[in-house]
């Protein structure tokens, strides 16, 4: 049939691209836990970003799981990659967050939401944080920092583990809740989610095309690397 995927590569892209992110993450995160630090050189910021995007990775590859979009048919492997994705990222418990989201989807921008809040950025962060963060997260964070620090240098973890943690939280926050779904929304807005304008480079840098809200709302099958087709669909019918 057209538009069926037919090779190998076609059938399993989402389980590719998931642990290509795992990968990357996890290799990565091995380097800089043993690399020199200089406070002097941008490279050192410069990898702090990067583990900031490939942590926004790991919750975005959770989240596709949550849409069964990873690995289409295969139920099992889907939640398998999923749990671990999302625990890989602070120890966010896969089987709370996937309720959650779908109440999201359910009831966007109302109060039976638990992503929306109508107050200003630092109110609805806070509302955030409480719907997401749990004190068993924090103490096993916390356990595990000082187990890292064994090994790897303080300076180290707090640099390329803990703090991209923090930072890619924000970054999740800001452009794949706050910016699409503040404000009031036209009553055609079926799904009450604004977009990004089209720049592709910017909505994967920024957060995995999930700039492009409405989009993902309208069709919550496609997984994040087909946000960016439907953005220049809908732009180009």
């Amino acid at each position: 049939m057209k538009n069926q995927p037919t090779t190998f590569l076609e059938k399993n892209a989402g389980v590719l691209i998931a642990l290509t992110i795992l990968v990357a993450w996890a290799s990565v995160l091995w380097f800089l836990l043993n690399w020199e630090v200089d406070f002097a050189s941008p490279l050192t910021y410069v990898a702090v970003l990067v583990m900031s995007h490939l942590y926004t990775g790991l919750f975005i590859t959770a989240h596709d799981a949550m849409h069964g979009v990873v690995a289409p048919g295969k139920k099992k492997l889907n939640m398998v990659i999923g749990t671990v994705a999302a625990g890989l990222f602070a120890y966010n418990y896969y089987f709370r967050l996937l309720p959650k989201h779908h109440q999201h989807h359910q009831h966007v921008a109302t109060e039976h939401d638990p992503d929306y809040h109508g107050g200003n950025f630092f109110l609805w962060f806070f509302s955030f944080a409480r719907q997401y963060i749990t004190v068993v997260q924090v103490l096993l964070m916390a356990g595990t920092y000082h187990v890292l620090q064994l090994w790897f240098p303080v300076e180290n973890v707090v640099l390329f583990w803990m703090i991209p943690a923090v930072t890619a939280t924000f970054q999740l926050f800001y452009f794949g809740t706050y910016l699409p779904h503040r404000g009031e929304h036209e009553p055609e807005n079926k799904h009450k989610s604004g977009t990004q304008q089209r720049n592709h480079v910017w909505a994967f840098l920024s957060c995995y095309f999930f700039g492009y809200h409405y989009e993902h709302h309208d069709k919550p099958y496609l997984p994040w690397w087909k946000l960016y087709q439907e953005k220049d669909r809908l732009l180009h019918p």
